[in-house]
């Protein structure tokens, strides 16, 4: 399907069940071709934009919540550190960044360092996947706004004993 797309660049992050088996091995071999950081992460400009793909799903495990981790974090500040307040930055990561729903692993528990190394620009956006919910109703943390990618229709945070279709 990404083949007929008409693009400069494919720009990919993966999710648990992109690592789950391997520890994202076979993932980096297919898509981690020009990351800069040795688990997938990376950034790039475009057209004034700075964009950041972060990994949170290689400690998943289960319903657990994602993670970065501190390599991660500390690449995350140093990659952003150059750039002026006035740089838009949106910020690609599979799991939510914000507690949607901890009890069901939406949840990254070291995002609130990465969210605070972001709060200095006027301009950023998060966007993740994972939930299969459409959640964008001003959701904010640490006053960044944070949009949820829905693929598959899912029970929606606590309305079900688990997550899923």
């Amino acid at each position: 399907m990404l083949k007929g797309v008409k693009t400069e660049r494919i720009f990919y992050v993966p999710g648990e069940h992109d690592v789950f088996l391997d520890g994202g091995k076979e993932y980096l071999t297919r898509y981690g071709k020009g990351t800069v950081g040795e688990r997938g992460w990376q950034s790039f400009d475009y057209k004034g934009t700075h964009f950041v793909g972060l990994v949170n799903v290689l400690k998943y495990k289960g319903e657990g919540m994602g993670a970065l981790g501190q390599d991660q974090i500390e690449w995350l500040e140093k990659d952003l550190a150059p750039l002026a307040t006035s740089t838009p930055v949106v910020v690609f990561a599979h799991v939510p960044l914000w507690a949607v729903y901890p009890q069901w692993g939406w949840v990254t528990e070291d995002a609130e360092r990465a969210l605070a190394s972001l709060k200095r620009f006027g301009s950023v956006t998060v966007l993740n996947g994972h939930i299969h919910q459409v959640l964008h109703e001003g959701r904010r943390q640490r006053d960044v706004p944070h949009r949820d990618v829905d693929r598959l229709p899912a029970a929606g945070p606590g309305t079900a004993p688990a997550p899923g279709p």
